[in-house]
């Protein structure tokens, strides 16, 4: 999966490849689709989000110039893949998720795979970790039309943001780097994301297990490369 789909489309940080062949992204995935776990392409794990398709999560990661002394903010944890990933190549991880049952399922597959050093919240999201601030990188895994002020405010000097920028027909993925007082933006291309909603949702584990099996072959999952 690393050398089709995720080098030989541009990735080439060699700690990112790494962290890629590294993480066994089928400890992420409902079981009923471990089967295509190594597909590159999202598969759905309940509440109506998916995991993210590998080369996506490589892309953000590459983008983010993750160092291994990095404190690492990412916003929407869904399934614990991307944080896994960014646990492999920053000193800390924390990770957000709205949902209720996924951050208790994420949290439990990071448990999994060994990932020690990443730390899960149910909550807002958009309004990011500011206990844990500044942070070195932020990825968030949801599309906004702007980014929020807040996670700006997060971002420690030198730090960079990585995020999709956009309505629902049109983004683009953004690199936003702290100069000081300055935020410079790079435009990084056009990418499709599922929407960063705030607040927070409840529920149970049952009800995204129930959805998940529910949603194959009819989810899109928005976060693959448009």
């Amino acid at each position: 999966m690393v050398d089709r789909d995720i080098e030989a489309r541009g990735v080439r940080d060699p700690r990112v490849l790494d962290a890629m062949r590294t993480v066994p992204r089928e400890v992420f995935v409902p079981e009923r689709f471990e089967d295509s776990a190594y597909d590159d392409r999202p598969l759905p794990i309940g509440r109506g989000q998916t995991i993210s398709q590998p080369y996506v999560v490589a892309l953000m990661a590459e983008a983010a110039e993750v160092q291994p002394d990095d404190r690492v903010l990412e916003v929407g944890t869904g399934s614990g893949y991307g944080a896994a990933v960014l646990a492999h190549l920053a000193s800390h991880v924390w990770t957000v998720e709205r949902h209720g049952p996924l951050a208790a399922s994420a949290r439990a597959a990071l448990q999994a795979a060994g990932c020690k050093n990443v730390h899960v919240l149910h909550a807002d999201g958009t309004r990011g970790w500011p206990e844990a601030s500044p942070y070195d990188a932020i990825v968030v895994t949801a599309a906004g039309r702007e980014v929020p002020e807040v996670l700006l405010e997060q971002l420690a000097d030198g730090g960079r943001l990585v995020m999709p920028v956009g309505d629902r027909f049109a983004q683009q993925l953004l690199r936003v780097r702290r100069r000081g007082d300055r935020l410079e933006y790079e435009d990084l291309g056009a990418v499709r994301f599922v929407p960063l909603l705030p607040d927070v949702e409840n529920g149970t584990e049952d009800e995204a297990e129930d959805e998940a099996g529910s949603e194959v072959g009819g989810a899109t999952g928005a976060d693959g490369v448009g």
